[in-house]
């Protein structure tokens, strides 16, 4: 394997999200901006590593492998914590639902490419819109300037769980004959 840029900014990910753990239960009143500014550089290395992927044709099995696994681990952690930090059933449930359809989908997009047919469960526009949503709340639900910001961010993570439902809809609906085959 060779180490590339693109690769080194998913590995870099990876590193950050213990980092982005501790800065979020730092006991200091800057703590919450600085969680939050871990969370958005992250996020900006997703896109940026996959736009350097494509622009210096350096695409890897293990970029491809790796990429979505620190994107995932990275939500996942953050939805944990807003959880945690928030303790309220109307967090709880768009954070289990996010949780649940990236497995669900992760699962199906694996029997899919078993079958030769990954590209019928393809990433949508709505499944890249749910991540902006997603992405967004969670940096306002970390960060918590103040309280008209909180609610902004609910009201994101709400979108957000709508499009989750949607986009995991679209991708069972694309793979439902083979699922439903009795073959």
């Amino acid at each position: 394997m060779k180490l590339t840029i693109p690769n080194i900014l998913t590995l870099l990910r990876l590193v950050l999200i213990p980092v982005f753990v501790v800065a979020f239960y730092l006991p200091y009143p800057w703590a919450d901006l600085l969680a939050a500014m871990i969370f958005l550089f992250a996020g900006a290395t997703d896109w940026l590593d996959g736009y350097l992927a494509r622009k210096l044709n350096q695409t890897s099995r293990f970029g491809a492998f790796l990429d979505p696994v620190a994107d995932k681990v990275m939500v996942a952690a953050a939805l944990l914590l807003i959880t945690e930090h928030y303790a309220s059933i109307w967090i709880t449930i768009p954070a289990m639902t996010m949780i649940g359809r990236e497995i669900i989908i992760s699962a199906l997009r694996e029997w899919m490419a078993e079958l030769g047919k990954r590209s019928a469960v393809a990433v949508s526009w709505v499944g890249k819109v749910k991540t902006v949503s997603q992405m967004f709340a969670l940096w306002v639900l970390i960060w918590r300037y103040d309280e008209w910001m909180v609610w902004v961010g609910f009201g994101a993570l709400y979108i957000a769980t709508i499009l989750t439902y949607w986009s995991m809809f679209q991708y069972l609906a694309a793979a439902k004959d083979d699922l439903l085959n009795s073959d």
